[in-house]
């Protein structure tokens, strides 16, 4: 996401041009560019509890729905508190060390209504800022549905976005040693899918199995649900990529393109891969398809064209597939609804693509091994692999002391079988005779 560090240099080098006209000495405001944050900031907001919500929910056991719609409430009701108590002062606050923001911001302290972010009023910038904090942590979810306490998720939730996501959103976007270094992440690449990847896998690790996994079936409650989550994730994603432009010009526009061209492209190719190894397109492929491609274009969302986000579509489909249909099967980890093989995987894809692709043309910020700069991959390989082990490190850790203080991360044997739904919550998604 171009966030401070990148939209400031460009608008100031009248590279881009809020409004049509590049502005010179201090900013002001622009009606424009703030109508379209509100509104990109409104679709990134549904994109948690409207549309993941839905498709996690419908990829999760009937017994096991409602558990599901409630975690991912709770992260997104959590992670807006966090964020404007202490999150968005650590993440975008004066910068310390190039690890961390100052305290300066905590419970958005000294911003005002008439305070600007580049063309666009501070406050509004923060809640753009808390909609991928919520998002992120909501992902991670995906990986433990069925067996992880309803507790103990309330919990991990304050403390990985406190601990994790903020550090690693600084070093990105808040003028941390990422952005330093010129790792370029136009929307969340390693923000946002890598880091709730990774962080998945390392807690569907440590809460084990589920019972019964690899033994018997596990039918999803409902791919009509999962399949709606997926198109309300598709028209937010719009905010979550265009949005990121941080202006209503021309680069939105093109981040607007490519993300719609990048998921089109994914799930035909996880649709005709599937169909080609298992003899069947489904809907839940298609789907995942979709998301898969959205995963990818993120990070190069503002910075490639449209041949290459065709190309970075076409590849997140593919492997996408591969890493949910043979790879997670190959190394036995129960990640429940695919997080890491999904947002790790492809996330990870999209970063290093970026390295690749980034085109001066598009965007002057940045340009890619094929346009003149090879040092761009090293750059989005290091991003990568810091991100990775930070978040795997900190996720462990964190895991085990919200362990200590919930009496273990996950429910006993004969609520797992029973299903949260009635166990936590008391209540049943569906009438089953």
């Amino acid at each position: 996401m171009m966030r401070r560090t990148l939209s400031r240099a460009a608008l100031a080098a009248g590279l881009l041009v809020p409004g049509s006209l590049a502005w010179a000495g201090d900013p002001v405001l622009n009606s424009g560019d703030t109508a379209w944050m509100i509104v990109a900031t409104a679709l990134v907001m549904v994109m948690t509890p409207a549309g993941l919500a839905l498709f996690y929910g419908g990829m999760s056991r009937y017994k096991n729905l409602l558990n599901t719609l409630a975690m991912t409430f709770a992260a997104y009701c959590l992670a807006s508190l966090v964020w404007v108590a202490w999150g968005y002062s650590l993440a975008f606050g004066p910068d310390l060390g190039g690890v961390i923001g100052g305290t300066s911001r905590l419970f958005l302290s000294g911003i005002t209504p008439a305070d600007l972010e580049g063309t666009i009023p501070a406050n509004v910038f923060a809640l753009f800022q808390m909609t991928f904090a919520a998002i992120t942590v909501a992902l991670v979810l995906g990986s433990v549905v069925d067996r992880m306490k309803f507790s103990a998720w309330l919990v991990f939730c304050v403390l990985w976005v406190s601990l994790v996501y903020c550090p690693v959103a600084h070093w990105v976007w808040g003028k941390g040693w990422m952005a330093g270094l010129g790792a370029l992440d136009f929307a969340g690449g390693t923000v946002v899918h890598i880091n709730a990847g990774v962080a998945g896998l390392v807690l569907a690790l440590r809460l084990g199995p589920r019972i019964g996994y690899g033994k018997e079936a596990m039918f999803p409650s409902s791919i009509a649900l999962t399949a709606i989550g997926a198109a309300l994730l598709w028209f937010g994603w719009f905010g979550f990529n265009a949005g990121s432009a941080l202006v209503a010009d021309g680069l939105a526009g093109s981040a607007f393109l490519v993300t719609n061209t990048s998921a089109a492209a994914a799930a035909l190719c996880w649709m005709f891969t599937e169909w080609a190894v298992n003899r069947k397109p489904t809907v839940l492929g298609i789907a995942s398809g979709v998301v898969a491609g959205l995963v990818a274009i993120t990070p190069a969302a503002g910075f490639v064209g449209l041949g290459a986000s065709i190309l970075i579509g076409a590849a997140a489909g593919c492997l996408g597939f591969f890493a949910v249909a043979r790879v997670k099967a190959r190394l036995g980890y129960d990640d429940t609804l695919d997080a890491f093989g999904v947002h790790g995987v492809c996330g990870a894809l999209g970063a290093l693509a970026t390295g690749l692709f980034a085109d001066p043309a598009v965007n002057p910020a940045g340009a890619g091994l094929f346009f003149g700069n090879p040092a761009q991959l090293g750059i989005q390989a290091l991003s990568i692999a810091a991100t990775a082990l930070y978040t795997a490190v900190a996720t462990w850790l964190l895991a085990r002391f919200t362990g200590l203080l919930t009496g273990g991360l996950r429910v006993d044997e004969e609520n797992e079988r029973i299903g949260l739904d009635g166990a936590v919550h008391g209540e049943r998604a569906f009438e089953i005779e």
